[in-house]
């Protein structure tokens, strides 16, 4: 991260805020759909009571969903505050265009450097952690996701 430090603490309570916000708002959603499954099963009718159970279902699996995301967040919180007092945490230096996307070329090549150190070092969540980083900047989120579970497990279990 670059940046002075003050502004780096004030992008990331935006962050924390925005993301509570929308859990809020979720699970606003998730008890109006759980009042609708309950008004269902109490209507005494089959097709009421088994679209109210299906209908209840749906906020046990957001609640999880959104329970998992919440203790990723902060792992990789952790992670990253372990990896900058170590000086561990890569420096995002990449080129960008005037309108601030990663330069997809040098995107590639800081992947593969990074992707060749995690392969040399498969048990160390720090190479992990970083190769998702390098996921996002090369653009594949689904693997950036992936990587940083990877790293959250490795990490988890030192």
């Amino acid at each position: 991260m670059t940046g002075a430090p003050g502004r780096q603490t004030s992008r990331r309570w935006r962050a924390i805020a925005g993301a509570v916000a929308l859990t809020a708002l979720l699970g606003l959603y998730v008890w109006v759909v759980a009042v609708r499954g309950v008004a269902l099963l109490r209507t005494g009718d089959p097709v009421g009571i088994g679209l109210g159970a299906a209908i209840l279902v749906l906020p046990l699996i957001a609640a999880w969903f959104v329970a998992r995301e919440w203790r990723l967040a902060a792992q990789v919180q952790r992670m990253a505050d372990e990896l900058a007092a170590t000086g561990g945490l890569t420096v995002d230096d990449l080129p960008r265009s005037p309108g601030g996307r990663i330069d997809r070329a040098a995107a590639d090549a800081a992947f593969e450097v990074v992707r060749a150190q995690t392969e040399a070092t498969p048990d160390d969540w720090g190479s992990w952690y970083r190769l998702a980083f390098a996921y996002d900047a090369a653009g594949d989120r689904r693997r950036a996701r992936a990587a940083l579970r990877t790293a959250a497990r490795l990490h988890g279990g030192r």
